[in-house]
């Protein structure tokens, strides 16, 4: 099967080393898929890179703000420990708080329950000029619904296309889809979730669930890779991220963050010449 698709190794530092997922060729998930890839700089470079990457997504972002004709969607998915929260804070915290639009989904509740699967999701798409992240998605509607057996088999299959149409529609009306999946080993995760248990300050954030989707393991793995199969596309790609290391993970995230909004072009709006205008009189 194939390992996590990467681009050439490039001299250039602004090139994202990771492809998207080709439908017809998907990762396995193994554990040697969540290791750093060949070609990531250590130490000292690394961090340089990071930081690099991290200014080009401030600048990149602002613009788009300024711009407030299209926005760019970042999707989040991971097990357990995967990373998430670590992500958002250390990549997207590069984003002005007044452009960036951040969603956690949680199992649907109260008027969630009322509607179809997409009502929540559709309600919090970023608006123009804004950066959205969801942390969750509705793909566990594909995910956890199938695996916990949440649903019959004929309603979480028909969901597939649902959601490719919805991208779709999102796409069409200047909305930028990438999804990532931070791909974590199963024992990179058992060390992070006894780390939760060992230390006071992180044991809030244990959940005896995460446990019980741990003995789901390749269950999860088939449903992810189905996943990417069905819903890796031209106008939405998914992308499956190594992140056992946390410092490679956010470097290669923040280079297609970085790739994704720099692709948007977003462009600046002239001033109003009674703006410049103003400037000339305070000038004199």
């Amino acid at each position: 099967m194939a390992g996590v698709p990467l681009a050439p190794v490039h001299p250039d530092p602004h090139e994202p080393m990771l492809r998207p997922v080709d439908p017809d060729a998907v990762p396995d998930l193994s554990d040697r898929d969540a290791a750093p890839p060949d070609g990531v700089p250590d130490g000292s470079e690394l961090k340089e890179e990071l930081a690099a990457r991290l200014e080009r997504i401030d600048e990149a972002a602002a613009a788009l703000y300024a711009e407030g004709k299209r926005a760019a969607l970042f999707v989040l998915q991971a097990r357990d420990t995967g990373g998430k929260d670590g992500t958002i804070r250390r990549v997207f915290g590069a984003v002005n708080p007044q452009s960036m639009a951040l969603t956690s989904f949680a199992a649907p509740a109260g008027e969630e329950r009322k509607h179809d699967f997409l009502w929540r999701v559709h309600r919090a798409v970023p608006g123009f000029g804004q950066v959205g992240v969801f942390n969750r998605s509705h793909y566990e509607d594909v995910l956890a619904a199938r695996v916990r057996r949440l649903v019959p088999d004929e309603v979480w299959r028909g969901r597939f296309e649902q959601i490719n149409d919805f991208e779709r529609i999102l796409a069409g009306n200047g909305i930028v889809v990438v999804k990532l999946f931070l791909h974590i080993s199963r024992g990179e995760q058992r060390k992070r979730l006894l780390k939760r248990l060992d230390k006071p300050e992180k044991r809030w954030k244990f959940d005896p669930t995460d446990l019980q989707d741990r003995m789901l393991w390749d269950e999860y793995t088939a449903a992810y890779r189905d996943v990417f199969a069905r819903c890796s596309t031209e106008h939405a790609p998914w992308y499956v991220v190594p992140a056992d290391d946390k410092t490679v993970r956010d470097f290669l995230v923040a280079g297609i963050v970085a790739d994704t909004l720099e692709r948007m072009d977003p462009q600046i709006p002239e001033a109003d010449p009674e703006v410049l205008a103003y400037a000339d009189d305070l000038r004199k």
